[in-house]
Parts: C-alpha cells; structure tokens; sequence
C-alpha cells in the first residue's frame, strides 16, 4: 500500500513545485510591468488617476495573483485534510487580500476624486457624507470579507442571522426615540446648518453656543447664564434657528442717530465714520483705524480700552503681513510643482522643492528635526520660538487681546483656546504635507494639490480675512420732524463686531453705546461752538 502511495505523493509535490515556480516567474513579470513599466508610462499622463490607481493596486495585485495560483493548485489536488486546511487559509488571505484592495480604491480613488468634483463644484455636503461614507464604507467591505472568511471554513451563520435580525427587531423596536435622535443627528451633520463653536438663536430668543452633536442629544453653552443645555437631536432639527457666526464669527450692527438740519450734515456724516473707525473692536481698515484712534473716546474709563486696542490691532497687522508672506510663498510653491511634475520628480527637484517647503515652515516658525524611532530615522516639526514668526506673532496678537478690560474671565480662556487650537491644527497639517515632501514617489503628482489644500484653509479658516464689504457705513435715511417742528436728519451707523462669541454675546451692545455716547459727545461740543460763536 505504502509502495502505491508513494508515486502519487511524489507526482502531488512535482505539480505543487511546477505551480510553485509558475506563480514566481509570474510575479516577477507582473512586479516588472506594475513597478516599472506602466509607471513610467503612467507618470507621463496629465492626470494623475492612472498613477495612483496603480501605486495602490501593485502589492494587492500581486498577492491576488499568487494567493489565486496557489489556490488553484491546492483544488486540483485530491482531497485531503491537510491540503483542505491550506486551502481554506488561502481562501481566507485571497478575499482578505480583494477586500483591502477594494477600500483603498474607495478611499485614495473614489473618495478623493469624488471631494475634488464636489469642490469644483462648490457642493456643501462633501464635508459630512464623504467622510461618513470613508468610515462606513470599508467597515461594510470588512464585515463581508469575515463572512465570507468563516463561510469559507465551512462555519454555519445561519443562526447568526437569525438571531441578529429578532434582536435588530426587537432593539429598534425598544429604542424608538433613541433611533429619532441618532438619525436627528446624521440629518444635522448632513445638512450642516452650523458648525461647532457657532453661536445660536434659538426659538425662545435665548442665544447659545453649538458644543456637540452626539448621537442622541446636541450640547449647548448658554453663556448669559453660564450653564450647558443638552436638547434632543429629534426637538433641535424641529425649530427654527439663527446662526449668527456665519459666514463669519464677525456680525453686523446697527445703530441710528438722530441730528439737528441746522448742522453741517456732511462734517456730522464724516466725523461719525471717523468715530465708528477709531473704535479698536469694530472692523475696518487696520491703517485708517490707526491713524484715528488717539483723536476719540478720550474719557478716562475709555483711555485704557483704547489703549490696548491700538496695541491689538498693531500687533494683528504684523500677523496679517507673515500671513500674506506665507500664502504667497504656498502660491509660489504650487507653481514650482506644477512645472516640476511633469514627467515624474527628478531627485534635483524633489530637494528644490522640500527646500522651498523649509522655508515656508521657518516663516510659520517650524523646523524639521530628526528624531530615531524603531531603528529609523523620522522628521517632526518642532517650534523655533523666533519672535517674527506666524505663530509667536499669533500669540503675542491674542495674549495682547485677552487684556481688554472689556472682556469677561471666560472670554479671556475661550480666546486664548481658540487660537492654540487652531496654531496645533496649523502643525498638524504642516507636518501631514512635510511628510508628502519627504515621500513623494507614490503621490508625487498630488502634492501640489496638497499645498493648494493648506494654503486654502490658511486663507480661509486660520483666520478670516476682512473684507471690504465689512468696512464702516453711515447712511442718511429721511429725516422726522417733532413735535415743536423741529426737524432732525435720521443716521443709520452700521459696523461689524470683531467676535460676537465675546462678553456673553453682547459685545455688539456694548461697542454700540460707546460708539452712540462718543456722537452725542461731538454733536454736543459743536453746539456749545456755535453757541459761543453767536
């Protein structure tokens, strides 16, 4: 018996031994035409889809391919135990090896391209649903994969399925309202009708600032009675609510002055735009705010305010300048890669543009460092504390601010977080795209969007641009006649407010009747003038 087996066991091992050698020679092609061929026709496209796709798809495909060799080899063998155990394993790495393959094109392919389009496009829901799909999605894939993984060692889920769906049935079925608020919150973050850290108006008139969507209830901070509030997803996505940080943190006021015909209104209209300039927590013009801020609210309980106001907005003219410096440096470098990659990275230019990288990073006041880690040799940013820099700038900006007499004990906190907030997130994305630079081989026709990328939340959401639309307004409106027929010209003063998160949300208030006391108080003096000129 022995003597009978031992032919089919020796032609068993030749045929696994002759597959064995086809799956190498088959790799070893399949390695030269993904790694070097294809890429270097791949790299020469306009667009970069076919080259990310196959920087992806090389080391899966390989795999696949030999998983796919070997498994077909072991199914042409008789059945035996041990072969059916090799068998089932490498039926579990072949779909393990199709289900990773098939996420990363989702993520690195569809997804990305899918935010590109919707960019274009100017489309509002790529900032919730395409990061919700890039979560849920290769979970969905992975759950699939484990089935398919236990149906494949023969494991009955019959069962399985049958108890999740009663105990689906069942939990749905206790859990009602809980279900109401959870779907409340995804409509909430789908619709995306505000944005964490916004302040709000609700039905009752009570204003509030946006903490957190949860899964069953949304967090409030009611700052005018300094306590949290936490409603239903279900009840906030049924009212009707003002958002007032958008589009900006800054907010539009209104106040209307009322003036004798018998004065010079053009001198009253000018002298009142001057006044609504020189106040340091309304928007304007950094330059003209400067040039007017020692000539108003001379009284002593305003002297202070003012003075630390015309500190504030020199020191924030210093940060608007490294910012433009950086934005125009980020410009500067998306052309240079742009002209660069065409044709593939050469290694000349891949140290041209990293140095160039570096010397944006030295204006924000970051410096790469080396630092060993598992053997290896890794690159972290770190501060350089050079005085000129965005970031010590941004702080001696805003610790300057927090000295405002005005501000309350928890404006001075929220403020100095804020900022800290945002110059970590300003690391972090700093150090994401150093890392680009540094690897570019797989991405190296994305960096430049990369760079566009940064700049663009740099631009937009570090800190917001004035503009001109923001500047100081004075409007006649009609004029109103009194009782004693005296007739009066009605002024409408608008500005905006630097942060309307400040002083309890009623900074706006609080600028409005200084900037009305400082009018009465020249309307005043020009009519004692003209008293003493008669």
């Amino acid at each position: 018996m022995l003597k009978e087996l031992l032919p089919f066991q020796v032609n068993t091992w030749a045929f696994v031994a002759s597959n064995l050698l086809i799956a190498i020679a088959g790799a070893v092609l399949i390695y030269f035409i993904l790694f070097y061929l294809l890429r270097s026709i791949f790299r020469k496209f306009e667009r970069d889809i076919a080259l990310v796709t196959l920087n992806i798809s090389a080391y899966p495909a390989l795999a696949t391919f030999i998983l796919g060799i070997l498994k077909l080899t072991f199914e042409s063998l008789p059945s035996v135990t041990v072969i059916d155990s090799f068998e089932n394993i490498i039926t579990a790495g072949l779909i393990a090896s199709i289900s990773y393959w098939i996420v990363q094109l989702f993520i690195q392919v569809f997804i990305y391209y899918l935010k590109e389009y919707t960019q274009q496009t100017e489309a509002m829901w790529d900032n919730v649903l395409l990061p919700l799909l890039e979560a849920v999605v290769p979970i969905v894939i992975y759950l699939i994969a484990i089935v398919l993984v236990l149906r494949s060692f023969g494991v009955d889920l019959t069962g399985i399925w049958v108890a999740l769906g009663g105990a689906t049935f069942v939990i749905g079925f206790a859990a009602q309202g809980i279900l109401a608020n959870f779907f409340s919150g995804v409509v909430l973050l789908i619709d995306t009708p505000f944005q964490f850290g916004d302040v709000l108006r609700l039905e009752d008139g009570s204003i509030a600032m946006l903490r957190k969507i949860g899964v069953r209830v949304t967090q409030l901070y009611v700052p005018d009675k300094h306590y949290d509030i936490y409603i239903p997803n279900s009840n906030l996505q049924s009212q009707n609510i003002i958002n007032l940080s958008r589009p900006t943190t800054y907010y539009h006021y209104s106040s209307q002055v009322e003036v004798l015909v018998e004065y010079d209104l053009y001198e009253a209209k000018m002298m009142m735009v001057k006044i609504l300039l020189a106040h340091p927590d309304t928007l304007g013009d950094i330059e003209q705010k400067l040039e007017t801020i020692d000539n108003y609210y001379q009284i002593d309980e305003l002297k202070k305010q003012q003075e630390i106001g015309k500190f504030r907005l020199i020191a924030e003219q210093e940060v608007n300048s490294k910012l433009e410096e950086i934005q125009i440096g980020l410009e500067t470098l998306v052309v240079t890669l742009q002209f660069a990659e065409k044709g593939g990275l050469t290694e000349d230019e891949i140290d041209n543009v990293q140095q160039e990288y570096r010397n944006i990073l030295a204006l924000i006041g970051l410096e790469a460092v080396a630092e060993t880690q598992n053997h290896r040799t890794v690159f972290n940013l770190q501060e350089t504390k050079v005085q000129d820099s965005l970031i010590e700038l941004v702080r001696k900006w805003y610790r300057i601010w927090i000295r405002d007499p005005n501000l309350l004990d928890n404006d001075s906190y929220m403020v100095s977080e804020e900022w800290e907030r945002k110059l970590n997130l300003l690391k972090r994305r700093s150090q994401r795209l150093y890392q680009k630079f540094s690897n570019p081989q797989n991405e190296e026709t994305r960096i430049d969007d990369y760079v566009m990328e940064l700049n663009k939340w740099v631009r937009e959401r570090f800190k917001e641009p004035r503009q001109m639309w923001q500047e100081p307004q004075v409007l006649i409106k009609g004029t109103n006649h009194s009782d004693d027929s005296i007739t009066y010209a009605e002024f409408k003063l608008n500005f905006f407010v630097d942060d309307i998160k400040l002083e309890n949300g009623r900074r706006g208030e609080r600028i409005s009747s200084q900037i009305y006391q400082e009018v009465l108080q020249y309307l005043k003096s020009k009519k004692v003038n003209s008293s003493n000129v008669t």
